[in-house]
């Protein structure tokens, strides 16, 4: 995929979905059988799969919906967006993000059936590379949709419904929920398939034989299955394909493009003419100095004193605190000479950078999906559950040292600095690491651990989601439920 041109993802093969409401022609002027049926097409139809990724109704949501139900983010008012019922957990059936990314993501693998039906494996070098191009991106968003429909992998999953498995692309088909062990078994499939027949030539825009199995690492972690996870997880670290960013450069992470940044496995890449604009990840997070942005959603009290015990620790460049300005234009200061925190609604403001300004452009972002300090975190997490402390450790002093931090700061297996287990000490780091990249909700519920928000916000105040609630998923889209009977409504709340 790396000699498609951006001029080929114009020919997207946005093929129709299982459901009923996705029963349309494509938005292509080619007929999906033209292009099925000429191989010289196929890497254009695969890049067009991989532009499905970042429509707006799958990119937006997946950030938000995996990230905003977290205790890492603070909403500073009432919106009509969406949004807002995933940060609240007031989730409707008719919600608006819920239908937008269910849809989008269907499209997607679809996309990926139509293709993987008619491209025989073994015929070329290049046409096993686009397979498993395409099984990482069926598993990816069937990981996406059953991460926020599923209940967690440690909770039942032979029972708990999941999604829809689709792997055959069947106008007719009303299929019923997976349970969430048969998604999961297929993602693996996928992964384990994928990564065999790709190998690591693609840029990190693209899926790779080291993207799937960076993939298959959080996938098994998410499972509980940590030999496999910490397995897979160590061979991408120790591969030499990747490596951590210097400090100095951290600061500065997100506002790289792929090709610039040999730490990220895989992101969703966008370029200038890809810009959200108002629409962005990034536009929730922050507004720049010109008023691009909403800038609504900021860092949680409760994530800024566990980044705060530290001043020297570089992650605290991911946020930015904003302050009142005088009439002089200059940052406010109260008696003592300290600056004055500006607020919205009592919330404090301080912006999250993760998803702005890349290419000096305040809504531009390439959200990452895949990088290699997670992998450091996954090894430390399975080593952790797996008994071998020092281990574990080992791994999360590499992600704080790389962060600037040494000294006391760093811990050992004798001295955890008050925390109770070394699990609780990696999920903390994985807390500080991965902030705001839609780990900490998940971290937390399949570690069975609940949702904790004692801060300012518009929620209520304290929150407490349980692990167990059934908030903790969002509703099928009730529209797909009208025209699927097959299909199943998570539990009211």
């Amino acid at each position: 995929m790396k000699h498609v041109s951006k001029y080929f993802a114009g020919l997207v093969l946005l093929s129709m979905a299982t459901s009923c409401s996705l029963k349309k022609d494509p938005y292509s002027a080619v007929p999906d059988d033209n292009i099925l049926k000429d191989e010289t097409k196929w890497p254009a139809a695969t890049a067009g799969n991989y532009a499905l990724l970042k429509e707006e109704n799958f990119t937006r949501n997946y950030w938000q919906m995996g990230e905003f139900p977290s205790d890492d983010v603070a909403l500073s008012g009432a919106t009509t967006d969406a949004l807002f019922y995933s940060y609240t957990y007031g989730h409707l059936t008719n919600q608006a993000n819920t239908g937008q990314i269910w849809k989008m993501g269907y499209k997607a693998i679809n996309g990926c059936n139509k293709l993987l039906e008619v491209m025989p494996e073994g015929k070329s070098a290049a046409v096993n590379e686009m397979i498993g191009e395409n099984l990482f991106i069926r598993a990816f968003v069937h990981f996406g949709l059953v991460r926020s429909f599923g209940r967690p992998y440690s909770q039942s999953p032979e029972t708990n419904p999941g999604i829809p498995v689709v792997t055959k692309f069947d106008i007719t088909a009303m299929p019923k929920r997976n349970t969430v062990k048969e998604v999961y078994t297929q993602i693996v499939a996928d992964l384990k398939k994928g990564k065999d027949l790709m190998d690591n030539s693609n840029t990190n825009s693209y899926a790779t034989r080291s993207g799937a199995m960076a993939l298959l690492a959080r996938v098994y972690l998410y499972m509980g299955m940590n030999d496999s996870a910490r397995i897979y997880a160590d061979s991408v670290i120790t591969s030499g394909q990747y490596s951590l960013v210097a400090t100095s450069d951290l600061p500065g992470y997100y506002t790289k493009t792929n090709e610039n940044n040999k730490e990220t496995i895989f992101a969703i890449h966008h370029t200038l003419q890809d810009d959200r604009t108002w629409s962005s990840i990034g536009s929730m997070y922050y507004m720049s100095p010109g008023g691009m942005g909403y800038g609504e959603m900021y860092a949680s009290q409760s994530y800024l004193d566990l980044l705060h015990k530290h001043p020297e620790d570089a992650r605290n460049g991911f946020v930015q605190a904003v302050y009142l300005k005088g009439s002089d234009g200059k940052d406010s200061v109260n008696a003592g000479g300290q600056k004055v925190m500006a607020s919205r609604n009592g919330v404090p403001k301080w912006y999250v950078l993760k998803f702005s300004n890349q290419d000096n452009v305040p809504t531009l972002s390439s959200p990452v999906v895949l990088r290699l300090a997670e992998m450091y975190l996954i090894r430390a997490e399975a080593n952790a559950k797996l008994n071998n402390a020092a281990a574990a450790i080992d791994d999360v002093n590499i992600i704080r040292k790389r962060a600037g931090l040494s000294g006391t700061a760093l811990f050992t297996v004798s001295d955890l600095h008050g925390y109770a287990s070394v699990l609780d000490v990696v999920l903390d780091e994985r807390r500080l690491e991965l902030a705001f990249e839609t780990h900490r909700v998940f971290d937390l519920f399949r570690n069975n651990r609940n949702v904790y928000r004692n801060y300012p916000g518009v929620q209520t105040n304290p929150q407490t989601i349980s692990y167990t609630d059934a908030r903790v998923v969002h509703f099928i889209p009730e529209q797909e439920i009208l025209l699927d009977p097959n299909l199943t409504q998570n539990p009211l709340q």
